[in-house]
């Protein structure tokens, strides 16, 4: 059975800024991509959580949004909760 989601206020923060960004140094095709991309990856994890590799993160796995940006989730008993947004780009977690 599929498990609601939950968005932490890291994800949600870090969802619209990538929004935003696309929109001011690339175009609305990107936005629309990258919205399209995550929806999608969100819709698997709610009904195959376990489809995406563990991290190195205590638990936390990691779903490849597009080549620049990963979604950290965890996995609880009734729950899935969005942790961030992560641009691959930048250094591990801290």
């Amino acid at each position: 059975m599929p498990r609601k989601i939950i968005w932490s206020e890291e994800a949600e923060f870090d969802y619209a800024s990538n929004i935003d960004y696309l929109l001011e140094e690339w175009s609305e095709k990107e936005a629309r991509e990258f919205v399209d991309n995550a929806s999608q990856i969100i819709e698997m994890i709610r009904k195959m959580p376990e489809a995406f590799p563990i991290s190195d993160y205590k638990g936390i796995r990691k779903a490849l949004v597009c080549k620049q940006i990963s979604l950290l989730y965890l996995e609880d008993k009734s729950d899935i909760i969005l942790l961030r947004f992560w641009d691959n780009r930048q250094k591990p977690l801290k």
